[in-house]
């Protein structure tokens, strides 16, 4: 088989959306786990809607020379620190033609001619995805358990965890602090995707911050998304364990009635305590990868998937 890479265009999402929920259930189904898109076939729109929000005509598809089926897809964030690595994806019909590997490619090709490492989050359980970074340079950095939590449809109580008192929602005024503890902390900056939270066009975001104790700033945020095709808590940066636990708390109530997902990095002990304490449950491990300069964060930080971070 041949293919050719091309640019997607907004008359391609419908078939790049069936093509995210199909081979990501595929996988997950045929190593005897549950799929991981259920319901509307068209909540995976969501990925496409965000990402092109984001960053227009970053993303680059596989076709299929002889049927024009779209045979992959992947999706990439130019940043100003870095190139993130957002959604990837084949399709079932064409596993094991290499078509990862060329996305791949050309994605690294565009970080390394703009002078950016590139940066991601893949799943640990997936050995075929972790070898494919692998083999292209990636370095696994970070560990990270995905953990999940039924919230209570009345919510849960805050006045248990220490610090809930300082957090609050975010407006706007709070872009410039969120902007400057992800550069202090993660070393990354992406104004435009906090800004993109904080407006949340779509109705699906929601993002906490909480104060520090002099009230001259913010020790850390929390975004969550809520919507049929991701529900999970992330991005986010902490200073303090202390201060994720408040952070993850109220923003849980947010998924009232809801069985969100978020990241916590393993090294996180006394958080990860906290949360089985509340009735957590792990559900997978994910690795942080960087290809090119990466510098370790302090404080905690919490990727997620949409829009990747790492």
């Amino acid at each position: 088989m041949a293919y050719t890479l091309r640019t997607m265009e907004p008359t391609d999402w419908n078939e790049v959306a069936a093509l995210i929920r199909s081979s990501t259930n595929a996988w997950y189904e045929s190593h005897g786990r549950q799929p991981i898109f259920t319901g509307d076939p068209q909540a995976t729109l969501l990925f496409c809607e965000v990402y092109e929000s984001l960053d227009p005509g970053c993303c680059v598809l596989a076709t299929d020379d002889a049927t024009g089926q779209i045979a992959g897809s992947c999706f990439y964030h130019p940043r100003p620190t870095h190139m993130s690595l957002g959604i990837m994806n084949v399709h079932p019909h064409h596993f094991g033609k290499g078509i990862a590997r060329r996305l791949l490619k050309h994605i690294t090709d565009l970080a390394d001619e703009s002078g950016k490492p590139t940066r991601l989050v893949s799943s640990a359980i997936n050995l075929d995805s972790f070898s494919l970074y692998t083999r292209a340079g990636f370095v696994p950095r970070m560990m990270f358990q995905d953990m999940l939590l039924t919230v209570p449809a009345d919510g849960l109580p805050v006045s248990d965890v220490a610090g809930t008192d300082r957090v609050r929602t975010a407006t706007l005024h709070d872009l410039p602090h969120i902007v400057a503890i992800e550069k202090e902390l993660h070393h990354i900056e992406r104004p435009n995707d906090h800004r993109s939270f904080l407006e949340n066009h779509n109705g699906a975001w929601h993002v906490s911050v909480i104060d520090n104790s002099h009230g001259t700033g913010i020790d850390g945020f929390l975004v969550s998304v809520k919507h049929p095709g991701s529900t999970m808590l992330g991005p986010g940066v902490m200073r303090t364990q202390t201060d994720a636990a408040a952070l993850i708390r109220v923003e849980l109530n947010h998924h009232r009635g809801g069985c969100p997902v978020w990241l916590v990095p393993v090294e996180a002990d006394r958080l990860v305590q906290e949360l089985y304490r509340w009735g957590c449950r792990n559900c997978e491990l994910h690795v942080a990868q960087a290809r090119g300069p990466w510098e370790a964060p302090t404080g905690v930080v919490m990727p997620t998937f949409m829009p990747e971070t790492s």
